[in-house]
């Protein structure tokens, strides 16, 4: 019966995974650039991203909002809060705050809220190139619920909504999407399988003022309605949907130290299929080094090699605090750097 448990979710995991190794060379031209809302894909957590983004089957942390909300019901403690700061690519700010509490039998709400931000600069024409007096900026921000409840000992599952805008200068663009997740434990070695799908939700079109105008329909004055509002029509883009299966298992485990592996295949609806893998190794629960690999078989990536560390500090017997880093190598675009801080109690 143990055997059972195992090998089924193993297949599973195996038959994915050789579909998007072969979908690297079947598939000719991915879908880049065909989503809007690009910021949904920038994981949370420095811990997770040490781990190349292998978080779908990785409990007890309050950032599983972001990669499963069905882990949410393993978070550790009666509740937790955490934000993550990234200085990300091109000078572009991104934070990631989130929180839970547990609300006994009745499971884990939880509440988060992502932010973008592009710096303010000069508005630049073909007559005046070094700026006309006017100034634009750009930003991203999605904020939401989820609640999460352990359905037996062994298995879980969660759901997150939440509210997207995406603003450039005086247009913006907004949208609802849903998260759904689960985890299992399994009776071999504790492996846990979890899947999940981000950002199921509708379609999201750009409008203000700047796309809205007085038209002559006839282009005659002297003849027929005069000064009729139009508007540029903008088209609708789907959400980066994504789609996670993960396994992890705790492949050293003592009172000293514990080594847990964690693997994610993914597909998304916009590139090809990749797969991010990672180890965590914790020292007596104290201090973390974490090492990981991300976008293994994506097309044209820049991604690779992330590593981090972290350290959890007891402040009282109920309350702790993480501290976390992760760098993540971007290849070309050069890197990035996160910190977080966690607050567990």
């Amino acid at each position: 019966m143990r055997n059972k448990h195992f090998f089924l979710p193993v297949y599973v995991l195996t038959v994915f995974i050789v579909t998007a190794a072969s979908a690297q060379y079947t598939q000719g031209t991915s879908k880049v650039g065909t989503t809007v809302a690009q910021f949904l894909k920038i994981g949370a957590g420095a811990r997770s991203l040490g781990m190349g983004g292998s978080a779908a089957a990785v409990e007890g942390d309050v950032y599983s909002i972001y990669w499963n909300p069905g882990a949410l019901a393993r978070v550790e403690g009666d509740g937790a809060a955490s934000f993550t700061h990234a200085a990300w690519l091109a000078n572009i700010n991104f934070d990631y705050a989130a929180a839970a509490l547990s609300i006994g039998d009745f499971g884990v709400l939880g509440i988060f809220v992502t932010s973008l931000s592009v710096p303010q600069d000069i508005v630049r024409t073909e007559d005046h190139p070094y700026g006309d007096g006017r100034v634009w900026d750009a930003s991203d921000l999605a904020l939401g619920i989820t609640y999460a409840r352990a359905l037996t000992d062994r298995f879980s599952i969660g759901a997150s909504f939440k509210y997207i805008r995406e603003g450039i200068w005086n247009e913006s663009a907004q949208g609802v999407a849903v998260d759904i997740g689960t985890i299992y434990t399994t009776q071999f070695n504790n492996l846990k399988i979890g899947a999940s799908i981000s950002n199921f939700g509708t379609k999201m079109r750009l409008q203000g003022p700047d796309l809205t105008f007085n038209n002559t329909p006839e282009g005659q004055l002297d003849q027929g309605p005069q000064n009729i509002p139009a508007e540029y029509a903008t088209d609708s883009y789907d959400l980066p949907l994504s789609f996670r299966l993960g396994v992890s298992m705790d492949v050293v485990k003592s009172e000293l130290m514990r080594a847990t592996v964690a693997v994610d295949a993914t597909h998304p609806n916009d590139n090809t299929e990749y797969i991010n893998s990672g180890v965590e190794f914790g020292f007596r629960e104290t201090f973390f080094a974490r090492v990981g690999y991300k976008s293994l078989f994506l097309q044209n990536s820049e991604q690779g090699l992330t590593w981090g560390a972290g350290v959890n500090i007891g402040v009282s017997s109920s309350t702790l605090v993480r501290m976390d880093y992760a760098f993540a190598n971007y290849g070309r675009l050069e890197n990035v750097q996160y910190v977080s801080l966690t607050v567990t109690y």
